[in-house]
């Protein structure tokens, strides 16, 4: 086959992936079809690695080492595989942040590989001040960042790394991200022969790129910990379209593009639920500050008997889930208490707050895998009109987005974060393990509230034999 006509089958297999890839993201818009959305976006990924295996020339040569590429592919795709299949639903969130760590530090190694590979002839043309080189230098930084901070956020959803919080970080990562971008200049701005030489800088670069994105996650408080994860896999998605423009590949480029946009998107109505500044969240040290005022008062208790009574005779209740509910995997019989609760003639919606849970869109997964309808799912900003009409509030396992604190205490960490404004409910039922504090490691004082009735226990058990209770009067 001519060069020309296996060019042109590679951009139009190009044209049809992406395509494929915008089609598949909206159509993850939707519970009813992310799924098949998640299918056709992997299929055009596909078709685009084996068209530029089997059509992709450079200087009339194929790509090479194709039995090597092949294995790599083939032992990636069964660990990726045994991997998804094995990870429980509470640790979603630092798998998430797992593989977005992997696409930053494969971002990374690229540019740190190809910047050995500038031509001499651009060099020589241009010097080191020209697109592709820019390029390489923006996929090592924004590439090495996204891996460095998703390996943090990964241990501190995981449980094994605590909050670094000093005031003084946020100094010290502004100058550190100064001192990245003067890299760049330093690099672009020098003459040299080949780019080899100025690998010594493009190492201390990756290490100054390694150490502000630890230190740009490290004081994260943990109830801030959604927007990060969508902040990297926005740099992700950045890094990896850094890698489109250096090999002038169409659907490398829109990919990026598609999880850097999107992700950025995210990261900005992540921003605006929790009344975060951007520009705090990209110099660190935001979700931190005192423990807040401390909270006094008697806890009231509800029997089993008791709250299914005041359930099944109510006319509207409100289901607000939190990671609670996912750690005890009780999403299933949580469905089947609101089917109970609707046969019974009552209203039954759940209360969605965007960042319940430890990634963007937790609760949503959790609940659509257990098929709650997805019109039941009701954003906090829209349910909390209807909760003064509400008879009863059932938080299972949520804590910091139903924390009066966010509205009343100034100095709680968790201030002007919008909350699901539950206590205006006329009864509240808080199911929980017991009296520990939630991922931002403050008090709540709505537990203590005169309409709080606190059941204790494993949310899943409860919810068992709350059902029970209520299948028997």
């Amino acid at each position: 086959m001519s060069h020309t006509f296996t060019s042109g089958i590679l951009e139009i297999t190009y044209i049809v992936s992406s395509g494929m890839f915008i089609f598949g993201l909206k159509m993850l818009s939707h519970p009813d079809t992310a799924r098949r959305g998640n299918i056709v976006a992997a299929i055009g990924m596909m078709l685009a690695i084996l068209a530029t295996l089997l059509f992709h020339e450079k200087d009339g040569k194929h790509i090479g080492n194709i039995g090597w590429i092949v294995t790599a592919m083939a032992l990636g795709t069964v660990i990726g595989w045994v991997i998804a299949k094995r990870v429980k639903m509470t640790a979603m969130p630092q798998l998430v942040s797992f593989f977005n760590g992997m696409g930053g530090a494969a971002a990374a190694l690229i540019s740190m590989m190809e910047f050995l590979h500038v031509s001499p002839e651009l060099i020589a043309r241009s010097g080191m001040a020209n697109g592709h080189v820019l390029a390489i230098l923006l996929g090592l930084m924004i590439g090495t960042i996204s891996w460095a901070g998703s390996m943090i956020a990964f241990g501190k959803l995981d449980g094994w790394i605590g909050d670094l919080r000093i005031k003084a970080l946020r100094y010290v990562n502004v100058t550190l991200l100064a001192v990245l971008i003067g890299f760049i200049v330093f690099i672009m701005t020098r003459r040299v022969a080949a780019s080899a030489e100025l690998m010594p800088y493009i190492y201390i670069m990756f290490g100054a790129a390694v150490v502000y994105g630890v230190l740009f996650v490290m004081p994260i408080g943990g109830a801030d910990m959604p927007v990060v994860i969508s902040l990297l896999n926005s740099f992700t998605g950045v890094a990896a379209a850094m890698g489109g423009f250096l090999y002038n590949n169409q659907v490398m480029l829109t990919g990026g593009i598609l999880v850097g946009s999107a992700g950025t998107i995210l990261t900005v109505l992540m921003c605006r639920a929790m009344n975060r500044s951007l520009l705090n969240v990209i110099a660190g040290v935001f979700g931190g500050g005192p423990a807040g005022a401390q909270t006094a008062g008697t806890i009231k208790e509800i029997t089993l008997a008791d709250a299914a009574v005041l359930l099944s005779y109510s006319k509207k209740v409100v289901i607000v889930p939190g990671y609670g509910l996912a750690v005890a995997q009780a999403q299933h019989i949580c469905h089947e208490l609101d089917k109970l609760l609707e046969d019974k003639g009552v209203e039954v919606k759940y209360a969605i707050h965007p960042v319940a849970g430890r990634m963007p869109g937790h609760m949503n997964v959790l609940l659509a895998e257990a098929d709650v309808p997805y019109d039941k799912l009701v954003e906090s900003d829209e349910i909390n009109p209807e909760l003064p009409e509400t008879d009863v509030v059932v938080v299972i396992g949520a804590n910091d987005v139903v924390n009066p604190a966010a509205e009343d205490d100034p100095s709680s960490p968790i201030y002007g974060m919008p909350i699901v404004r539950v206590r205006e409910a006329k009864n509240i039922i808080v199911m929980k393990r017991g009296m520990g504090k939630g991922y931002a490691a403050i008090e709540n004082p709505l537990f203590y509230h005169d309409k709080t009735r606190m059941l204790f226990g494993d949310a899943k058990v409860t919810l068992q034999n709350l059902v029970a209770e209520i299948k028997n009067l």
